[in-house]
């Protein structure tokens, strides 16, 4: 029984490699992202959840997120580097995504990491709602946000401590995904 699964496994696994043999990196990821979307999950002893989209725009990448279950308040907001939100406090994204290897700091300051979007502020009552657009958000290159971890966080983020903004507990988090 074993040897027939294996059998099976090793003739799907060829012809996979023929069908993809003729195709180039360059035709796989050749689909212009215009939009993408990140689900927002909670955190192990959160109740945050909620969305974030990116669309495409003449001037940049509008980000639009809405969340529930926020404290009142400013809450940092920060793309990280890695699309993995599976351990319970979403330390797999790993630290905020920061290809140029810039200090942290606010998203209007002259450098920044590429994730620092700044803060979201939730009100008293009601969903936290953000839209703001970033002319240095990308969805192509070796800086595209496409699969990259998004986080929203316990505290502020003060635009000084490094690396981090001292935002505090990672409480919630969402993977940057293509959207039609």
């Amino acid at each position: 029984m074993r040897k027939s699964r294996a059998a099976g496994l090793l003739v799907l696994l060829a012809v996979a490699v023929l069908a993809l043999g003729g195709c180039s990196r360059s035709d796989v990821t050749s689909v212009e992202v215009n939009k993408a979307i990140a689900v927002m999950h909670p955190t192990e002893g959160s109740k945050v959840k909620g969305f974030v989209t990116f669309t495409k725009e003449k001037n940049g990448i509008r980000v639009v997120a809405q969340f529930e279950g926020l404290t009142p308040g400013l809450h940092g907001f920060h793309i990280h580097e890695y699309g993995d939100c599976s351990s319970p406090d979403a330390g797999s994204a790993g630290g905020h995504f920061n290809p140029a290897g810039a200090p942290h700091a606010a998203p209007t300051a002259e450098k920044h990491h590429l994730g620092d979007l700044g803060n979201v502020e939730a009100p008293k009552s009601g969903p936290a709602k953000y839209d703001k657009v970033f002319d240095f958000l990308k969805f192509e290159g070796p800086y595209s946000i496409v699969g990259r971890g998004v986080v929203v966080h316990a505290d502020p983020d003060d635009f000084k401590t490094q690396p981090t903004g001292g935002a505090g507990a990672r409480v919630a988090c969402g993977v940057i995904g293509v959207a039609r």
